[in-house]
Protein backbone atom coordinates (compact mmCIF):
# COMPACT_ATOMS: atom_id res chain seq x y z
CA UNK A 1 0.00 0.00 0.00
CA UNK A 2 1.48 3.38 -0.97
CA UNK A 3 2.45 5.44 2.10
CA UNK A 4 0.68 8.52 0.70
CA UNK A 5 -2.67 6.73 0.97
CA UNK A 6 -2.26 5.63 4.56
CA UNK A 7 -3.07 8.78 6.47
CA UNK A 8 -2.73 7.81 10.11
CA UNK A 9 -1.86 11.09 11.76
CA UNK A 10 -0.85 12.19 15.23
CA UNK A 11 -3.25 14.60 16.93
CA UNK A 12 -0.91 17.54 16.19
CA UNK A 13 -0.63 16.54 12.53
CA UNK A 14 -4.39 16.12 12.28
CA UNK A 15 -5.14 19.56 13.75
CA UNK A 16 -2.50 21.21 11.54
CA UNK A 17 -3.90 19.58 8.41
CA UNK A 18 -7.67 19.57 9.09
CA UNK A 19 -8.21 22.20 11.78
CA UNK A 20 -9.94 25.52 11.28
CA UNK A 21 -9.90 27.54 9.13
CA UNK A 22 -10.46 25.16 6.23
CA UNK A 23 -11.76 25.37 2.69
CA UNK A 24 -14.07 22.35 2.62
CA UNK A 25 -16.58 21.01 5.17
CA UNK A 26 -14.99 18.46 7.48
CA UNK A 27 -16.85 15.40 8.76
CA UNK A 28 -15.71 13.53 11.86
CA UNK A 29 -16.73 10.19 13.31
CA UNK A 30 -15.13 7.72 15.64
CA UNK A 31 -15.14 4.10 16.77
CA UNK A 32 -13.08 1.02 17.50
CA UNK A 33 -13.44 -0.52 14.02
CA UNK A 34 -12.17 -3.78 15.47
CA UNK A 35 -13.06 -6.08 12.60
CA UNK A 36 -13.95 -4.06 9.52
CA UNK A 37 -17.25 -5.27 8.05
CA UNK A 38 -19.82 -4.08 5.46
CA UNK A 39 -21.67 -2.08 8.13
CA UNK A 40 -18.52 -0.03 8.79
CA UNK A 41 -17.81 0.49 5.09
CA UNK A 42 -21.38 1.64 4.39
CA UNK A 43 -21.38 3.93 7.43
CA UNK A 44 -18.08 5.59 6.54
CA UNK A 45 -19.13 6.12 2.91
CA UNK A 46 -22.38 7.74 4.08
CA UNK A 47 -20.44 9.93 6.52
CA UNK A 48 -18.06 11.08 3.78
CA UNK A 49 -21.02 12.06 1.60
CA UNK A 50 -21.95 14.69 4.23
CA UNK A 51 -18.87 16.85 3.57
CA UNK A 52 -15.68 17.40 1.63
CA UNK A 53 -13.34 15.37 3.85
CA UNK A 54 -13.75 12.62 6.43
CA UNK A 55 -11.58 12.20 9.52
CA UNK A 56 -12.02 9.14 11.74
CA UNK A 57 -10.98 8.89 15.37
CA UNK A 58 -10.03 5.32 16.28
CA UNK A 59 -9.89 4.18 19.91
CA UNK A 60 -6.48 2.97 21.07
CA UNK A 61 -6.31 -0.56 22.48
CA UNK A 62 -6.49 0.75 26.05
CA UNK A 63 -9.44 2.98 25.24
CA UNK A 64 -11.25 0.12 23.48
CA UNK A 65 -10.70 -2.17 26.49
CA UNK A 66 -12.17 0.47 28.80
CA UNK A 67 -15.32 0.54 26.68
CA UNK A 68 -16.08 -2.92 28.07
CA UNK A 69 -16.74 -4.69 24.78
CA UNK A 70 -15.83 -7.95 26.50
CA UNK A 71 -17.82 -9.06 29.49
CA UNK A 72 -15.71 -9.90 32.58
CA UNK A 73 -15.36 -13.65 32.95
CA UNK A 74 -16.29 -14.30 29.32
CA UNK A 75 -14.09 -16.24 26.93
CA UNK A 76 -13.37 -12.96 25.13
CA UNK A 77 -12.47 -10.88 28.19
CA UNK A 78 -8.74 -10.74 27.53
CA UNK A 79 -8.91 -11.08 23.74
CA UNK A 80 -10.37 -7.76 22.67
CA UNK A 81 -9.48 -5.82 20.80
CA UNK A 82 -8.54 -8.65 18.47
CA UNK A 83 -6.70 -6.33 16.10
CA UNK A 84 -4.15 -3.85 17.42
CA UNK A 85 -4.71 -0.10 17.26
CA UNK A 86 -2.15 0.64 14.55
CA UNK A 87 -3.48 -2.13 12.30
CA UNK A 88 -7.10 -0.97 12.83
CA UNK A 89 -6.10 2.61 12.02
CA UNK A 90 -4.24 1.60 8.84
CA UNK A 91 -7.18 -0.47 7.57
CA UNK A 92 -9.69 2.34 8.15
CA UNK A 93 -7.32 4.93 6.62
CA UNK A 94 -7.00 2.80 3.47
CA UNK A 95 -10.71 3.13 2.68
CA UNK A 96 -11.47 5.46 -0.22
CA UNK A 97 -14.03 7.37 1.85
CA UNK A 98 -11.54 8.20 4.63
CA UNK A 99 -9.09 11.10 4.35
CA UNK A 100 -7.31 10.61 7.68
CA UNK A 101 -7.36 8.63 10.91
CA UNK A 102 -6.19 9.68 14.35
CA UNK A 103 -5.87 7.37 17.33
CA UNK A 104 -7.23 8.67 20.64
CA UNK A 105 -6.58 7.20 24.07
CA UNK A 106 -9.29 8.93 26.11
CA UNK A 107 -12.54 7.19 27.03
CA UNK A 108 -14.39 9.46 24.59
CA UNK A 109 -13.29 11.60 21.63
CA UNK A 110 -14.56 14.82 23.29
CA UNK A 111 -11.09 16.43 23.48
CA UNK A 112 -10.25 15.54 19.89
CA UNK A 113 -13.62 16.83 18.65
CA UNK A 114 -13.18 20.07 20.63
CA UNK A 115 -9.73 20.63 19.10
CA UNK A 116 -10.76 19.75 15.55
CA UNK A 117 -14.26 21.31 15.59
CA UNK A 118 -15.59 19.46 12.55
CA UNK A 119 -18.41 20.97 10.51
CA UNK A 120 -20.33 17.71 10.78
CA UNK A 121 -20.14 15.21 13.65
CA UNK A 122 -21.53 11.79 12.68
CA UNK A 123 -22.63 8.77 14.70
CA UNK A 124 -24.66 5.69 13.91
CA UNK A 125 -28.43 5.72 14.22
CA UNK A 126 -28.18 3.48 17.28
CA UNK A 127 -27.09 6.58 19.25
CA UNK A 128 -29.46 9.12 20.79
CA UNK A 129 -28.57 12.75 20.03
CA UNK A 130 -28.16 13.57 23.71
CA UNK A 131 -25.56 10.78 24.06
CA UNK A 132 -23.26 12.04 21.33
CA UNK A 133 -19.98 13.23 22.82
CA UNK A 134 -18.77 16.48 21.29
CA UNK A 135 -22.21 17.55 20.13
CA UNK A 136 -22.26 20.70 22.28
CA UNK A 137 -18.83 21.79 21.09
CA UNK A 138 -19.62 21.22 17.41
CA UNK A 139 -23.00 22.96 17.55
CA UNK A 140 -21.56 25.91 19.52
CA UNK A 141 -19.03 26.37 16.71
CA UNK A 142 -21.79 26.41 14.08
CA UNK A 143 -21.54 22.75 13.04
CA UNK A 144 -24.17 20.06 13.05
CA UNK A 145 -24.66 16.47 14.17
CA UNK A 146 -25.95 13.79 11.81
CA UNK A 147 -27.11 10.26 12.53
CA UNK A 148 -26.59 7.57 9.92
CA UNK A 149 -28.99 4.63 10.03
CA UNK A 150 -27.49 1.58 11.73
CA UNK A 151 -26.94 -1.36 9.37
CA UNK A 152 -28.56 -4.33 11.11
CA UNK A 153 -26.79 -7.66 11.17
CA UNK A 154 -23.24 -6.40 11.36
CA UNK A 155 -21.19 -6.09 14.51
CA UNK A 156 -17.88 -7.43 15.75
CA UNK A 157 -19.63 -9.20 18.62
CA UNK A 158 -22.00 -10.93 16.18
CA UNK A 159 -19.05 -11.97 13.99
CA UNK A 160 -17.19 -13.42 16.99
CA UNK A 161 -20.25 -15.32 18.11
CA UNK A 162 -20.65 -16.86 14.65
CA UNK A 163 -16.94 -17.76 14.48
CA UNK A 164 -17.22 -19.52 17.83
CA UNK A 165 -20.35 -21.36 16.72
CA UNK A 166 -22.65 -19.46 19.05
CA UNK A 167 -25.80 -17.59 18.21
CA UNK A 168 -25.71 -13.99 17.09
Amino acid sequence: MPPSRVNVLSRDELIARFGRPRDTPLVFTNGCFELLHPGHVSYLAAARALGGQLVVGVNTDDSARRLGKSKPGSAMEDERPLVGERDRAVVVAALESVDAVCLFDEDTPRELVAELLPDVLVKGGDWALDEIVGRAEVEAAGGRVELIPFVEGYSTTELLNRIRGGSS
